[in-house]
């Protein structure tokens, strides 16, 4: 299915807060107000659980995600939690399901909603926000991201995934194929003509280049492919992973690429990468040919976000917002086409 292939319903937050009291009683809880925290994609919801304990309630997009692959996020977030990885835990209701459907006298059909344990931490940072940290501050917190994310990588190449698990995947058809996982970029109308015409040459050298990319159980397999400062957490030290809505299959340097992606602009980037880096190298091997592509990953990240800004205009996000957006990963992609 892909991601972004149904517009979300209902679009209030009266309306998902209702689907919100409705899935409590799934869990037994019928006191307290679910507390609207983010509403994009999904809309999350902190609430409290029948012994007190906070937790994450969420509401998700319509179409977003077949119930076979939203039951396959929740097994392999469970699975990483199992292993060692600091995520959030899915909840089961008191009937023993990952997640349930509720709907309202509003809503045209019914609404996935499920139950996540909660995580302390502070994000590493927000989107277009310039970090606050020093560059030793930096530098520990990046190479402890990237051993978190190799470990991710570990623990995953040796599970074995249950019956019907089910994921999109990041590979070529997900950026370039007829239907790409955050759909078309090609139809963006935020792209210039001159600044359009640079980004279809790199897309050409793109797909070359990942059509000739190695593929194999070595670098390839199921990724959280979201990565961003908002979704990392530093708690007493140590890294938090939330927010797996966009997991699937994919390389393993996408998950690098786009950890990196939001720190371009920052003055200590060389510091951040080469952290980042040699966190993962002490968990998990990268060869040569892994880091020159890192340049490629970054390209494909844009692309992918060109995609999902076209495809969300006047609904997640404004035109402003979606300008910016557009400009930054066309920068991105058309400095992949010059580097050669």
């Amino acid at each position: 299915m892909n991601a972004v292939s149904t517009q979300s319903e209902p679009e209030t937050e009266a309306d998902v807060t209702e689907l919100a009291r409705r899935a409590l009683e799934y869990w037994g809880i019928r006191e307290g107000e679910p507390e609207l925290l983010k509403f994009r994609e999904n809309a999350v919801f902190r609430i409290r659980l029948p012994g007190g304990q906070p937790a994450a309630m969420r509401i998700h997009r319509l179409g977003y995600h077949s119930d076979a692959a939203l039951r396959s996020e929740l097994q392999w977030m469970g699975f990483l939690q199992s292993a060692g990885i600091a995520t959030p835990s899915p909840i089961v209701t008191q009937a023993g399901d990952l997640f349930v459907l509720v709907s309202t006298a509003t809503s045209a059909q019914p609404r996935q909603a499920d139950c996540l344990s909660w995580l302390e931490g502070r994000a590493v940072g927000a989107r277009g926000v310039s970090l606050d940290y020093t560059p030793e501050q930096a530098r520990h917190v990046f190479t402890a991201i990237g051993r978190t994310i190799a470990h991710m990588h570990n623990v995953t190449s040796a599970w074995t995934p249950p019956a019907g698990f089910a994921r999109h995947a990041w590979d070529f058809d997900g950026f370039f194929g007829v239907n790409p996982t955050w759909g078309r970029f090609e139809t963006s109308p935020f792209l210039d003509g001159p600044r359009r015409e640079l980004v279809f040459q790199a897309r050409e050298k793109a797909v070359k280049a990942l059509s000739a990319h190695e593929r194999s159980a070595r670098n390839f397999g199921i990724i959280h492919a979201d990565l961003v400062r908002e979704n990392v957490l530093v708690h007493d030290g140590a890294i938090r992973i939330i927010d797996f809505d966009d997991c699937g299959y994919g390389w393993h340097m996408y998950d690098l690429a786009v950890a990196l992606y939001q720190n371009r602009e920052e003055a200590i980037y060389p510091l951040i990468e080469a952290a980042l880096l040699d966190g993962y190298r002490q968990e998990r091997a990268l060869t040569a040919q892994d880091i020159a592509a890192l340049p490629l990953f970054s390209a494909l990240r844009a692309f992918a976000f060109l995609g999902w800004v076209q495809s969300r205009i006047e609904g997640d996000i404004t035109r402003d917002v979606g300008m910016r957006m557009s400009a930054i990963a066309a920068d991105v992609v058309i400095a992949y086409l010059r580097g050669g």
